[in-house]
């Protein structure tokens, strides 16, 4: 496996390795360069990245002319500014019109800690999942942000990557498939279905390790694709285990959770339970405190699942 790295330092790196075999790779950044990683793309070629300031809404703006010229552009900042303050440029200068966009926007979720509630990005997703066209690719490990890179270059049409800013020790393998729309199942278990995405994947594994010593066979299905979602493979799960817990570094409202759910709505009986930010903002903290102030760990999981399967 590859050594552990930021994901934003992958995204960084994909992206000059994109930019080595796509002349038409073009990168944009609102100021944050050295925080999101776009600048090893700006030491490699900088006649072909943008500096905008924190104009985040101009940046998206011309990220859609770029794409209408036949670029392909990179647009990145930190996910709450981009998802949040270019809202309406990316929903009618970008999506209304397929335009050949994409965003990979670091920080998201909590784990930009210290910089608090108003930086911390846990209604992004639900913010882009509801705009037409758009794919929404959130990876687990460095790794699978190369791999969500590439794949968002072979996609005609907006892409948001969600990036998250900690180091995380690699959990899949360069032959682990990455085909969007498409989950992955990391472990087989016929009790219980750990449904996790982004930086839950570690704990997801780490729940279903010890599950199984309590008896209890979990399985872990990595959504990297939130939209487009991979209804056959939930719909597998849930048959099999009967039972299913969603885990997202995000609220509950308008992210994986409700994809999970509104595939099993009418098309199975399975018991189901959300695990994620419940309807309010982030806080201040260091993100493995934040994490547990959630109950977003390998214990909490735990927990959930026990209850899940005792009801």
């Amino acid at each position: 496996m590859s050594e552990a790295k930021s994901l934003r330092v992958a995204y960084g790196e994909a992206l000059v390795e994109l930019g080595a075999i796509n002349a038409n790779v073009v990168v944009l950044d609102a100021d944050l360069a050295h925080a999101t990683m776009t600048s090893m793309f700006e030491a490699k070629y900088p006649d072909r990245f943008y500096n905008f300031g924190l104009a985040e809404a101009n940046m998206m703006c011309a990220a859609a002319g770029f794409a209408h010229s036949g670029l392909m552009p990179f647009a990145s900042t930190f996910a709450l500014f981009g998802t949040g303050r270019a809202y309406e440029q990316i929903r009618n200068s970008i999506a209304y019109v397929n335009a050949n966009v994409k965003f990979g926007l670091s920080h998201s979720g909590l784990s930009v800690g210290e910089d608090g509630g108003s930086h911390q990005s846990v209604e992004d997703i639900a913010l882009m999942r509801v705009v037409p066209n758009m794919t929404i690719f959130v990876p687990c490990d460095p790794v699978e942000t190369k791999k969500a890179v590439f794949a968002a270059a072979e996609i005609n049409g907006p892409v948001y990557i969600r990036v998250a800013r900690p180091v995380v020790e690699t959990l899949t393998e360069e032959s682990t498939p990455f085909v969007p729309g498409k989950a992955n199942l990391m472990r087989e278990g016929d009790h219980v279905c750990i449904v996790a995405t982004g930086l839950m994947v570690k704990d997801a594994l780490k729940a279903s390790e010890l599950l199984m010593a309590r008896g209890i066979k979990a399985s872990v299905l990595n959504v990297h694709t939130i939209k487009p979602i991979d209804a056959q493979a939930i719909l597998e799960r849930a048959g099999a285990c009967g039972a299913l817990v969603s885990v997202e570094e995000h609220s509950v409202i308008g992210g994986l959770g409700s994809a999970v759910a509104e595939v099993l709505a009418g098309n199975s009986a399975a018991r189901f339970a959300r695990m994620g930010i419940q309807d309010r903002f982030g806080i201040s903290g260091k993100p493995a405190d934040l994490f547990e102030h959630f109950d977003l760990t390998a214990a909490h999981i735990i927990s959930r699942c026990e209850g899940l399967l005792k009801a």
